[in-house]
C-alpha cells in the first residue's frame, strides 16, 4: 500500500510530533529514519537538515521529495520548526522546485498549544517575538528576525473570517508562490487548513505540528457525507454573530420572515423552499429564526415551527446530524424527532456537548447543542463538522 500522506521534517523529533497529530486523527502513521516501503497511511521522514547550509539542506529535501513523488504519495506536508530555526526558505523552495511551477506553499509555523503564535506576521513565543527569546541566541541556528514575511521574503495573506476557503484560495494564488498566514489560536489554524484543502493538489502545507492537526482531520477519508442541519432559534447576540459567520462562509441559509411563521399558507411555501434547498445536499444548511421585531412573534412559536421543520428535513432529506442552539429550540427539535434525550459522548467546545438522540425513530442521530451565549465565533462551523464526522464514524464502526 502506498502512503496517502508523507511528512518531510527537518529533524527526528519534529517528524514524530507531526506523525502523532495524524495518529490522533485516526490515521495509521509511522516515523521512518529513511524514506522507504510502509503499510501506514502516513509516513514521516526526516532529512536531518536543520543545521545544514541552505544549499545542502535543499539538496536533501529535493531528493526526499522526488523519491516520495516517484513512490506515488499524493500529499506532502513540509514540517518546519515552530520557531523557524534552520534554512526554512531553502527547504520550501526545494519542495516547490520538485512539485512544479503551479504549486503554492502555505506557510504557518504557529502552534498555539505550546505558545507559538503568528500575529501580524510576527512569530511570538509565549507572547515574545522569537528573535528576543533564547532562540535568537541559538548557537547553531539562531533566528534573528521575528517577522516571518521578511525572514522568508514572502507576502502575508490575511484570511478574512467573513469570507470562505475558495476566496482565501484565490487570494493566496494571486499573492505569490510562497505565502505566510497568521494564526493566533486553533480556530485560525483550522482556517489555514481549510485554505490548504481548498487549494487541493496545487498547494503544499508548510508548518509545525500545530497546523498538521487540523489538516489531518480535513484530509481524513472517507469524507463525511450528508448534511449537517444547524437550527438557530435563539436571538442571543453571540449566536447571531456565529450564525452570520457560518452564513458568510458560503453555507446556504433559509430563514423565514415573521409573517411566514405566523401564517399557515406562507409557512407551507417556506417549508417547500427549505426542503428544496436541503434536497441539494449541501454539507451544511443553516435554518435560522427571524428577527422578532415588535414582539408579536413568541419564542415558543418560533421554536415549535423550526423544530417540526427540522424533523421533516431529517425524515425527507439526507440530514445526517443536527446542531441545535438555545434551550427552547433544542428541546423543540428533540421533541419533534420523537426523542426522549441525548446520550452525551463528548464535546465540540467547552459548553457545547456532542452526542446522539436517544429514543424514537431517529435514535442514534448525531446532535450537538449550544446555549445562546456559548462558544467562539466559529463554533457553529465546528459543531457542524463534528456531527457530520460523528455520523461517518458510526457508519465505519458497523
Amino acid at each position: 500500500m502506498t502512503p496517502r500522506v508523507a511528512v518531510i521534517a527537518d529533524d527526528l523529533t519534529g517528524a514524530g510530533d507531526t506523525a502523532l497529530q495524524f495518529a490522533e486523527a485516526g490515521w495509521t502513521a509511522e516515523l521512518l529514519l529513511h524514506a522507504g516501503a510502509s503499510t501506514a497511511e502516513v509516513v514521516a521522514v526526516t532529512t536531518d537538515s536543520r543545521a545544514l547550509a541552505p544549499a545542502e539542506a535543499a539538496t536533501r529535501v529535493r531528493d526526499t521529495t522526488a523519491g516520495l513523488l516517484d513512490a506515488g504519495v499524493p500529499r506532502l506536508y513540509k514540517k518546519i520548526d515552530s520557531t523557524l530555526r534552520g534554512p526554512v526558505r531553502a527547504e520550501i523552495d526545494a519542495v516547490l522546485d520538485t512539485l512544479g511551477p503551479d504549486v503554492t506553499a502555505v506557510v504557518c509555523p504557529a502552534f498555539p498549544a505550546v505558545g507559538r503564535t503568528l500575529v501580524d506576521g510576527t512569530l511570538l513565543v509565549d507572547g515574545t517575538p522569537v528573535a528576543d527569546t533564547s532562540v535568537g541566541r541559538d548557537p547553531v541556528t539562531p533566528v534573528t528576525c521575528s517577522h516571518v514575511p521578511t525572514l522568508l521574503d514572502a507576502p502575508s495573506v490575511r484570511l478574512d473570517p467573513d469570507l470562505g476557503p475558495e476566496d482565501w484560495a484565490r487570494a493566496a494564488r494571486a499573492a505569490g508562490r510562497v505565502v505566510v498566514v497568521d494564526a493566533a489560536d486553533d480556530a485560525d489554524l483550522d482556517r489555514v487548513a481549510a485554505l490548504t484543502a481548498a487549494l487541493g493538489d496545487r498547494a503544499v502545507a508548510v508548518g509545525s505540528a500545530g497546523l498538521a492537526a487540523p489538516l489531518a482531520r480535513r484530509w481524513r477519508q472517507p469524507a463525511p457525507s450528508g448534511t449537517a442541519l444547524v437550527v438557530v432559534t435563539t436571538l442571543h447576540s453571540a449566536t447571531a454573530e456565529q450564525a452570520h459567520r457560518l452564513s458568510a462562509s458560503g453555507v446556504p441559509t433559509v430563514a423565514p420572515t415573521p409573517q411566514q411563521v405566523l401564517d399557515d399558507d406562507a409557512w407551507a411555501e417556506f417549508t417547500a423552499t427549505a426542503l428544496a434547498e436541503a434536497a441539494r445536499r449541501p454539507e451544511v444548511l443553516l435554518l435560522q429564526a427571524p428577527e422578532r421585531g415588535d414582539g408579536d412573534l413568541a419564542a415558543d412559536v418560533v421554536a415549535a415551527r423550526l423544530g417540526k421543520l427540522a424533523a421533516r428535513l431529517v425524515h425527507e432529506t439526507d440530514v445526517t446530524g443536527l446542531v441545535a442552539t438555545g434551550g427552547d429550540g433544542a428541546r423543540a427539535v428533540l421533541a419533534a424527532l420523537g426523542g426522549n434525550g441525548i446520550r452525551v459522548t463528548g464535546q465540540v467546545a467547552p459548553g457545547v456537548p456532542l452526542g446522539t438522540v436517544v429514543g424514537g425513530p431517529n435514535a442514534g442521530l448525531p446532535v450537538a447543542t449550544k446555549a445562546g451565549g456559548f462558544g467562539g465565533p466559529d463554533v457553529l462551523t465546528q459543531a457542524a463538522q463534528a456531527v457530520r464526522q460523528a455520523h461517518d464514524d458510526s457508519r465505519s464502526d458497523r
